[in-house]
C-alpha cells in the first residue's frame, strides 16, 4: 500500500482532468484533512481509493462521472464525518470609497455592483448578500431610489444583510474616539429609518481592510451596541477571540483566515475541519465576492456553491449571513481564548501620508467639538441648536476617515473630494459655533463697560468678515465702535484656563501707546500688540490679552485708551545702545535656548524641578530618505539617510514681549524652505514651534521618500512611551517604528519627576525610541498618487510640554486646549439688560474623567436637556464630579445610541452631579436642567 502523503501528489493531477477531475480530487483532500483530525482513521480508505482513481485514470485517460460516482461509493464510510462541518458562504463587495478614483466612480461601482447582486438574487432565490457602509446605502438613496425599494424588499425577507455599524469602513487609529461614537450613533439612526430595521440588528462591525485597531475599539463598540467584529488586518495569532479593552469591555472577533476578496473554489473546504475543532464549531465561514471596486459574487460563484454543496465527501455548503455565523459563535463564546491588546501595526507611512486630509480630519473633529459645545449651551438662553446640520458635517467628517482616504493611500481626485467635503463641514461648523456665540453675547449685560460716546464716524461695525477663517477659526468681525470696545473669550475646555489670546481691534484710531484692557472688576490686563494691517478696506490691530476664562464658559474684557496723566511727558522710546544676539526664551516656568548657529533647541529646562530635558544633540529638524521603491504611501521605508537640518539658518526676528516673546529664523531644506516661529508666552507650560514649510520635495523609485521630521533626543532613560488612543491612552515599549496617536506622544521618565511631551495640531505618526521622540510631518510618497504634498505651503503647530507628570487627564486636557485655542467674539454697545452676567462657567468638570463631547439629545425630552461623554484614563476608579450653572433636575446614564442603561448611579445635588466611575470605562450621561 502507498504513503497518503506521497498519494496525495496524483490527487493534484486528478484536478487536470475536468470537472469531475477536480471534484474527486477535492473530496480526497477534504477527506485526507479529516483523517489527519482523527489520527489517521481514514488513511488506508483514502490510500486505495486514490491509487483506485489514479489507475482507472491511466487506463481511461480521463477521469469520469462514472469513475468519481464509483470511487465516492467507495468513500461511504467518511460521509458522516464529512457532513458534520458546515460552511456558511456570505456574499459581499468590498466597495472602497475613493481609493484610486473620484467619487462620480464610486457612486457608479455601488449602483452597477447592487443591480447585479439584485439581479442575481431574482435568479437564485436561495442567494443571500451582505453589505457594509452606511455611506453606499446613502448613494443608493441619492442616486436610485428605485433600487432603494428593491433593497429594502430583500431586508425584509433576510436575503440582504445589513452589516453596517460604522458609516464608512473607517481606519481605528486616528480618528478621535467621538468620531468612532458617531460612526455608530448616525449609521444606526439612518439605516434604522432608511430600511425600516431595528437598530439593534446592526450589531457587526465590518472592517476587512482596515489598517490596525486601537485597543479601546470593544469599548466603544460595545457601548454602542455592536457585538461582532470582522477584520484581516493589524493581527496574528487566533481567528476567533473575545477582545477585551482596558475596561473589561469585549466583543467578539473574526479574524479572516484567508482573505475578505475571494472566489469560491473547492480548497475553501480544505481547513474547515481543522478550524472548527480548533474553536468548538461545526460552522464556519466563507466570505467571497470580487471586491475594493465593487463587483461582488459572479454567477459561477453561485454555481458552485450549490454544486458543491452536493458533493457527498464534503461539507455541507450553504449561502448565509455573517450574523448567522456570529449566532453560533456566541454558543462558544466561554471557551474562546481573551485577549486584550492593540491590534497594530500594519502600513505605518499611512500615519503621515497626505498630511492635508490628516489636517482636515483633525480640524474638523475640534471644529464640531466646540460647535456642539457652544451650540448646547447657547440652547439654555433659547437659542436653537441645529441638529440636523451636525449630522450632516459629522457624515462629511466620517466619510473621509475610510482606510484609503484618511491614512492617505489615494490619489488627487480622492483628495480633491475629501477637502471638498471638509470645507462644507467647516462651514457647518465655523457658523453654527458663531450662532451659538453672537446668542451668548446677547444675553450678556455690558452696558456697565462701555460708556457713552458718538460713534457717528466709526467704521468699525462690520470689519472683519470673514478674518481668521483661512486658519480654521470663526470669522472676527467687529460689531464694537467707538473709543471702548468689549469682547468675551469662550473657552470650550471642561476646566478654567489661564493663558494669552488674540484678539482684533478694527479702525481703532486711537493711541495706541495708551491701549489699556480691564477685566469686568475694573482691573488692569496685560496685553501686548503683535501686529498691525490692512483687511479689506479696515485696518486691524491685533492684540495678546492675558484672559482667564472659567470651564466651558466665557469671561469679558474691555479695550480702550487710557486718559493722559497731567503732566505726563511721553519720551522717544528709539534704542540708545545695542544688544548682544541672544536665542534664549525664558518665562516663570521654563527656559528654552537655541543653538546660536543652527537655531536647533538645545536646551529645554523645566524651572520647577531643575531639570533638563533635551541631550546633548539639541532637538532638531530632520530631512529623512527613506529606501522603499512601491507601496510608498502605505509603507515607510528603511531611514538610508538622515540629514540633521543645521547649516544656513537665518534669523529673520527676535521678539521680546512682556506676554510673548519669540525667535523666526529660516532655513533652506535641499528644495523647500522652513519658516520657524519657537515661541514661549508668559506663565506657558510649553513651548511652541510655528512652523510654515514651503515643500518641493518629489518622492520617485530611484531616490526613495523624503521625510521631514523632528525629532527631541531626551536627557533621560525612558523605557516606556504613552500615545493618546481614542478615548485612551496606551503605553508601548520602545520601537524604532512609527507607530498612531490622536495628537500626543510622551516619553515616561524612569527616574525624574518631568515628562516631556509633543502635542500636534495634526500630525499623527510618532516614534519613540533610544531615548528620543519624534513625528514625521511631511512625506513626498509617490504611489499611489505622485504628487501628494506639493502646490501648498504646510502650516503647523508643534507644542513641547517638559513638564508633564505622568497623570493622564493632565496630559489629554493639556492636548486639547493645544488643539482648541479659546475665542475672543466682539460684543455689541446694544447688548443691554441680558441674563447673563459678565463671566460665567456653564460647565465643568471638577474631577474624575475627562470630557469627551457636549451635545443635544437626538430626542430631547425637555428644552434645556444636554448629553454629556466622558471617559477614564488614568486606570482608576473614580468618583466623577461636574458642576453645571443651572440646577439639576435629573441625570442618567446612556450608551452611545442614547438609550438609558439601568438604574442611574447619578447623585444629584443642586447644580452638582457625582457618580463613579470605573477605570478605563466611556460614558454618557443624559441631563436635564432647570430653564434659566
Amino acid at each position: 500500500m502507498g504513503d497518503l502523503n506521497i498519494l496525495l501528489t496524483k490527487v493534484d493531477d486528478f484536478a487536470q482532468a475536468g470537472y469531475w477531475g477536480e471534484r474527486i480530487g477535492a473530496e480526497l483532500t477534504y477527506g485526507y484533512h479529516l483523517s489527519r483530525l482523527n489520527a489517521g482513521k481514514y488513511d488506508e480508505l483514502l490510500v486505495e481509493v486514490i491509487e483506485f482513481v489514479a489507475q482507472r485514470h491511466r487506463e481511461l485517460g480521463t477521469i469520469t462521472q462514472g469513475l468519481v460516482e464509483e470511487a465516492e461509493g467507495q468513500l461511504q464510510p467518511i460521509v458522516e464525518a464529512a457532513k458534520k462541518y458546515e460552511v456558511l458562504c456570505a456574499a459581499h463587495a468590498h466597495i472602497d470609497m475613493n481609493w484610486m478614483w473620484r467619487w462620480d466612480e464610486t457612486v457608479v461601482i455601488t449602483l452597477d455592483t447592487f443591480r447585479t447582486m439584485l439581479d442575481l438574487m431574482e435568479e437564485y432565490p436561495e442567494y443571500t448578500f451582505s453589505q457594509s457602509q452606511a455611506s453606499v446605502y446613502e448613494i443608493v438613496e441619492k442616486h436610485d431610489p428605485q433600487m432603494l425599494a428593491q433593497i429594502k424588499k430583500r431586508v425584509k425577507e433576510g436575503r440582504w444583510e445589513v452589516t453596517a455599524s460604522a458609516w464608512v469602513e473607517a481606519d481605528k487609529n486616528m480618528p478621535n474616539g467621538e468620531s468612532m461614537a458617531r460612526h455608530i450613533l448616525y449609521t444606526k439612526q439612518y439605516l434604522s429609518r432608511l430600511l425600516d430595521i431595528a437598530p439593534e440588528s446592526l450589531n457587526i462591525a465590518f472592517e476587512p481592510d482596515t489598517f490596525g485597531h486601537n485597543a479601546n475599539v470593544p469599548e466603544i463598540l460595545a457601548n454602542g451596541g455592536v457585538k461582532y467584529y470582522y477584520h484581516c488586518r493589524g493581527a496574528q495569532g487566533d481567528y476567533l477571540e473575545q477582545w477585551k479593552a482596558p475596561s473589561g469591555s469585549s466583543i467578539i472577533v473574526y479574524r479572516e483566515p484567508f482573505w475578505y476578496n475571494a472566489n469560491i473554489e473547492p480548497s475553501l473546504a480544505y481547513a474547515i475541519p481543522q478550524l472548527c475543532e480548533q474553536y468548538g464549531l461545526t460552522t464556519w465561514l466563507k466570505v467571497y465576492g470580487v471586491g475594493d471596486h465593487g463587483g461582488g459574487p459572479t454567477r459561477r460563484d453561485i454555481e458552485r456553491i450549490r454544486d458543491m454543496a452536493t458533493w457527498p465527501i464534503f461539507p455541507r455548503l450553504r449561502f448565509g449571513t455573517f450574523g448567522e455565523f456570529f449566532k453560533a459563535v456566541e454558543a462558544v463564546k466561554d471557551n474562546l481564548p481573551v485577549t486584550q491588546v492593540e491590534k497594530n501595526f500594519i502600513f505605518t507611512g499611512c500615519y503621515t501620508s497626505q498630511s492635508r486630509i490628516k489636517q482636515a480630519n483633525r480640524v474638523g473633529e475640534a471644529a464640531l467639538n466646540e460647535a456642539e459645545t457652544f451650540a448646547s449651551i447657547a440652547q439654555t438662553v433659547g437659542a436653537p441648536y441645529p441638529a440636523e446640520a451636525f449630522a450632516s458635517a459629522w457624515q462629511k467628517v466620517l466619510f473621509n476617515q475610510f482606510h484609503d482616504i484618511l491614512p492617505g493611500s489615494c490619489v488627487i481626485g480622492t483628495r480633491e473630494h475629501a477637502l471638498g467635503l471638509f470645507q462644507e463641514a467647516m462651514g457647518i461648523a465655523s457658523s453654527a459655533k458663531k450662532r451659538a456665540l453672537i446668542a451668548l453675547s446677547k444675553q450678556i449685560d455690558t452696558s456697565s463697560l462701555i460708556p457713552e460716546e458718538d460713534i457717528s464716524a466709526t467704521r468699525s461695525e462690520g470689519a472683519g468678515v470673514g478674518f481668521g477663517v483661512e486658519n480654521f477659526q470663526i470669522s472676527q468681525s467687529s460689531v464694537g465702535a467707538g473709543k471702548t470696545r468689549v469682547f468675551h473669550v469662550f473657552n470650550p475646555s471642561a476646566h478654567s484656563r489661564q493663558e494669552l489670546v488674540e484678539v482684533l481691534l478694527w479702525d481703532w484710531d486711537y493711541d495706541l501707546e495708551r491701549l489699556e484692557w480691564k477685566d469686568t472688576a475694573g482691573n488692569a490686563v496685560g496685553h501686548q500688540v503683535i501686529d498691525q494691517g490692512h483687511y479689506w478696506g479696515h485696518t486691524y490691530v491685533k492684540v495678546l490679552v492675558e484672559a482667564k476664562v472659567p470651564a466651558c464658559g466665557y469671561s469679558t474684557y474691555a479695550a480702550t485708551e487710557s486718559p493722559v496723566a497731567k503732566g505726563e511727558i511721553i519720551f522717544p522710546r528709539d534704542p540708545r545702545v545695542e544688544p548682544i544676539p541672544d536665542l534664549t526664551l525664558e518665562n516663570e516656568r521654563l527656559k528654552a535656548v537655541l543653538d546660536p548657529v543652527n537655531c536647533n533647541l538645545v536646551s529645554l529646562l523645566n524651572k520647577d524641578t531643575g531639570e533638563e530635558l533635551i541631550g546633548p544633540s539639541g532637538a532638531r529638524f530632520r530631512m529623512i530618505d527613506e529606501d522603499i521603491d512601491r507601496g510608498t504611501a502605505w509603507r515607510i521605508g528603511r531611514y538610508q539617510r538622515i540629514d540633521n537640518i543645521t547649516q544656513d539658518a537665518k534669523v529673520t526676528k527676535i521678539e521680546r514681549g512682556l506676554l510673548r516673546q519669540s525667535i523666526t529664523y529660516e532655513v533652506p531644506v535641499r528644495s523647500s524652505k522652513l519658516r520657524v516661529t519657537v515661541i514661549l508666552d508668559k506663565g506657558s507650560p510649553k513651548l511652541d514651534l510655528v512652523v510654515e514649510c514651503d515643500w518641493h520635495e518629489i518622492g520617485n523609485r530611484e531616490k526613495g521618500v523624503p521625510q521631514l521630521n523632528y525629532c527631541v533626543p531626551l536627557a533621560y532613560d525612558c523605557a516606556k512611551y504613552k500615545y493618546d488612543i481614542p478615548y485612551g491612552v496606551v503605553e508601548r515599549e520602545p520601537m524604532d517604528r512609527d507607530v498612531p496617536a490622536n495628537s500626543w506622544a510622551l516619553a515616561v521618565n524612569s527616574s525624574g519627576k518631568s515628562q516631556f511631551a509633543i502635542v500636534t495640531d495634526s500630525k499623527y505618526g510618532f516614534r519613540g525610541v533610544d531615548n528620543s521622540l519624534a513625528v514625521s510631518l511631511i512625506r513626498s510618497s509617490f504611489d499611489p498618487d505622485p504628487y501628494p504634498e506639493n502646490g501648498k505651503i504646510h502650516r503647523f503647530r508643534l507644542s513641547l510640554y517638559p513638564d508633564l507628570s505622568e497623570e493622564n487627564h493632565l496630559a489629554i486636557n493639556r492636548a486639547y486646549d493645544a488643539n482648541h485655542p479659546m475665542t475672543a467674539l466682539s460684543a455689541s454697545r446694544k447688548a443691554k439688560g441680558g441674563s447673563l452676567p459678565l463671566n460665567r462657567s456653564f460647565l465643568e468638570v471638577v474631577s474624575g474623567a475627562v470630557l469627551a463631547a457636549v451635545k443635544r439629545p437626538e430626542t430631547e425630552i425637555e428644552g434645556s436637556e444636554i448629553l454629556l461623554r466622558l471617559y477614564e484614563a488614568q486606570g482608576q476608579s473614580s468618583e466623577v464630579v461636574i458642576d453645571f450653572a443651572q440646577p439639576v433636575k435629573y441625570a442618567y446614564f446612556v450608551d452611545i445610541n442614547e438609550e438609558m442603561i439601568g438604574d442611574s448611579d447619578i447623585l444629584v445635588q443642586g447644580r452638582r452631579a457625582t457618580f463613579t466611575i470605573a477605570p478605563y470605562r466611556t460614558v454618557s450621561l443624559k441631563v436635564g436642567l432647570q430653564e434659566s
